[in-house]
């Protein structure tokens, strides 16, 4: 692999199945995606971005009513705070009355101040708005998928869970290996190729779900091993969507898996119990563990029996 050069652009980090990949001078800067910064960025991050524009603003249109002579009523001779303090009543269209402009000058920078208070308020609503408003799906993708045999094929196995409980509609999936290539003409390449499931769709997914691909010889994984994955960095990718049945939303998640994450010759620890009253229970305490192909079929449950950690959306 040749050496990266040194970037003149902005380097773009992306993280997939514990692999940091690097986009040095990939043309992406800033304020190109102002947008859709404000809408991925945390909470807390958010909030802190709009107080400091907030105060930025103030601190503008303060200097600006600073150049006139005397521009606002009721402010001490050359006091910066007072003005400062006139330009976020201003701002936030508040005007407790105290102050006001007296100067063409002042009319003006409050008139501009106005609108642009009006504007900011406008986009917060709507940024606001936007992220409280878009789907967020709550699927939790076990830890590590397994290769097991089932039905007597050697299967890849991947179990996802809905959080919430809630009913989704019309659930599709699928699974996605991700390898490295070398074309007729050697030049390397990372190529996708679909891993056929044996059932891709859940008209109602509720609880659980198990994803189940046939290694067999249509299969991109036939005649590979462990250390095969590893030697051609393969990743596991699956996706998710479907209709949330309460909001008439559209959802869609996607987790990935390095070759290190898989389990050869493991199988899902058993969640689904048989309770002491006779009702059927689905405990997600054991919802991640994985248990040797060989071990007993009740050895799962048992070990979801003595409990475990809660899962929780990844």
């Amino acid at each position: 692999m040749r050496d990266l050069p040194s970037p003149t652009r902005p380097t773009r980090t992306v993280h997939l199945a514990g692999r940091e990949i690097i986009a040095p001078g990939d043309g992406h800067r800033f304020w190109s995606d102002l947008h859709h910064k404000a809408l991925t960025i945390r909470w807390p991050a958010f909030f802190a971005a709009a107080a400091a524009v907030f105060l930025v603003f103030n601190l503008v249109f303060a200097t600006l009513y600073s150049l006139g002579d005397d521009p606002i009523a009721n402010v001490a001779p050359g006091s910066f705070a007072g003005l400062y303090y006139f330009s976020i009543e201003t701002l936030a269209t508040v005007g407790y009355g105290d102050m006001h402009p007296r100067t063409d000058w002042g009319h003006v920078v409050a008139t501009v101040e106005i609108f642009t208070g009006m504007s900011l308020m406008a986009v917060m609503t709507g940024l606001v708005f936007t992220r409280f408003s878009r789907p967020r799906a709550r699927f939790v993708f076990t830890r590590h998928p397994v290769v097991t045999l089932h039905d007597g094929v050697a299967t890849l196995m991947v179990r996802l869970a809905n959080a919430r409980g809630n009913s989704i509609a019309g659930a599709t999936a699928k699974l996605w290996l991700v390898r490295n290539e070398v074309s007729l003409e050697g030049a390397p390449l990372r190529r996708f190729h679909e891993l056929r499931l044996q059932r891709e769709e859940n008209p109602t997914f509720m609880l659980s779900w198990t994803l189940f691909h046939a290694i067999d010889a249509a299969s991109p994984l036939h005649g590979h091993a462990a250390e095969d994955l590893a030697a051609i960095e393969a990743t596991i990718i699956a996706t998710v969507a479907g209709v949330d049945e309460n909001t008439a939303q559209a959802l869609n998640a996607r987790h990935a898996w390095g070759h290190g994450d898989i389990r050869w010759h493991h199988r899902f620890a058993d969640i689904l119990l048989t309770g002491d009253d006779g009702r059927v229970v689905l405990d997600y305490r054991c919802f991640h563990d994985v248990v040797p192909e060989e071990a007993p079929d009740e050895s799962g449950a048992a070990a979801c029996a003595r409990g475990g950690g809660r899962i929780t959306p990844s």
